[in-house]
């Protein structure tokens, strides 16, 4: 399981399970979970397009800081996500060996599975979320005080009805469509959702040939969903998942649009294609049971011109760019073209 709620399997069918604990950080602290520097652990994998998501965001906010990062090995086993890219296999702020501690500490014998990406509360190592449709947003909007100056505006209000319309019909055919082709254990399934994978991503790339970013002329939540997924296209969904009717490298409007959001500061400084790789073709035994991970692909058209700069728009509006990752968080030279 690759994080972002929980997975189902039927005979034919793939499904992704909403999350499970749903209580939200906000300032007022309404929920009993108040916004607080230094609070919080996001529990992360860069493997996963979910998790991945929130580092995006938490780099863009200059939240750094605020909110601190553990990242867990991209392979998992039946304990659930562990930390054994840590010194003495635990996570040095957490104490703990596996992201599971974090939730039987919110409760005993929880009976779904184990997710990233996931908040936890650092005095008492108990998970407060794991409900990674909500994060990100949160973040953008409920932790405003802690943002970074220059920060943008991902989630901003006069255009929320339509970045929450892009984002649903790219979670139903592109973020989750990728999961059900991948997953689908029927002809007809796997079809069905390959067909509306690529007529979704064919209708994203109309949308993106006359201007650079999903919704107005700045980078938003939308952005960050689509590019996720973008990222991990050829890499792993191409073969793996045989999502292959064709490359993101061969459609030019979507492989220009992934360039030029990889290329700006706080998303492809996060992405880690050796986790990825790994993730995907060693954890998922019944897809790849050999294990083999592909050399391919080439890595280097990631940092080619993609020239939609000439489209206009500005990245951060009126903010300015986030700064280089911190060392501990930067992705080894292995992760990256």
């Amino acid at each position: 399981m690759s994080g972002g709620g929980n997975t189902a399997y039927g005979r034919k069918a793939f499904q992704r399970s909403k999350a499970h604990f749903t209580d939200r950080i906000t300032a007022d602290g309404r929920e009993g979970w108040p916004v607080e520097a230094g609070r919080y652990r996001l529990v992360v994998s860069r493997a996963c397009p979910w998790a991945s998501r929130a580092v995006v965001s938490r780099r863009l906010l200059g939240l750094e800081d605020a909110l601190s990062l553990a990242i867990a090995d991209p392979l998992q086993d039946d304990r659930s996500w562990r930390f054994t890219l840590d010194p003495g296999d635990r996570d040095p702020v957490l104490g703990i060996r596996f992201l599971s501690e974090a939730y039987d500490r919110r409760e005993t014998e929880y009976p779904g599975g184990v997710s990233v990406p996931a908040i936890v509360d650092v005095p008492s190592g108990r998970l407060v979320t794991n409900d990674y449709q909500r994060i990100t947003l949160d973040l953008a909007t409920e932790w405003t005080a802690l943002h970074r100056a220059g920060a943008p505006d991902l989630y901003p209000e006069p255009l929320r009805d339509e970045i929450d319309a892009v984002m649903a019909d790219v979670f139903e055919d592109v973020n989750n469509g990728v999961y059900r082709a991948g997953f689908a254990t029927g002809q007809q399934e796997y079809e069905e959702a390959c067909a509306r994978l690529f007529r979704r991503l064919e209708l994203l790339g109309e949308r993106l040939a006359g201007q650079r970013y999903l919704v107005g002329d700045t980078i938003t939540e939308a952005d960050i969903r689509l590019f996720t997924t973008l990222v991990r296209f050829d890499a792993v969904y191409h073969g793996h998942f045989k999502c292959n009717r064709w490359k993101l490298t061969e459609h030019q409007v979507l492989w220009a649009y992934a360039r030029d959001l990889y290329q700006t500061p706080g998303f492809g400084d996060t992405v880690d294609f050796d986790h990825i790789k790994r993730h995907y073709y060693q954890v998922h035994s019944g897809i790849n049971p050999t294990g083999i991970v592909p050399l391919g692909p080439d890595l280097s058209g990631w940092l080619t011109p993609h020239h939609r700069q000439e489209l206009g728009g500005r990245a951060f509006g009126d903010g300015t760019p986030p700064g280089p990752p911190a060392q501990a968080e930067r992705v080894p030279a292995h992760g990256r073209p």
